[in-house]
């Protein structure tokens, strides 16, 4: 029992010793405000380049027309001319997808000769987290 007490209290006087040794280093408020300063200012950096490096991943988006589930032997039988039928309403938004997860809805347009979508609705970021999981 002597050998822990002993133990304990080493590890307390040594504790205070850093704590005086620390308070002795760090020198006056003044020097502390300034490290503080730095700190976040170097914080606040190392968020902007963070903040580029995720503005640089690319995604892949998806705009959903409908969905069916066939049999392999349907889907074997299918030939140009072939209609598949989409559980989707005709008229109904299309769902957009980024990685497979649902961020906006919206609706079929034509610009310059190509297919667009035109966004009705976009999902709330607060929806999107709860979504994921």
């Amino acid at each position: 029992m002597t050998a822990t007490n002993s133990n304990t209290d080493t590890q307390d006087i040594g504790d205070a010793g850093l704590n005086e040794s620390d308070n002795a280093s760090s020198g006056d408020g003044v020097q502390k405000s300034s490290e503080a300063s730095a700190s976040n200012s170097s914080a606040a950096t190392d968020l902007s380049v963070n903040m580029e490096f995720l503005l640089d991943i690319s995604l892949d988006v998806t705009v959903e027309l409908g969905r069916t589930k066939m049999l392999i032997n349907d889907m074997l039988k299918l030939g140009q001319g072939s209609v598949i039928e989409l559980t989707k309403i005709a008229g109904e938004s299309l769902d957009i997808l980024a990685n497979q997860k649902p961020i906006a809805r919206g609706e079929v347009v034509v610009v310059n000769d190509k297919y667009g979508v035109r966004l009705t609705e976009v999902i709330s970021p607060m929806e999107r987290l709860e979504r994921l999981k």
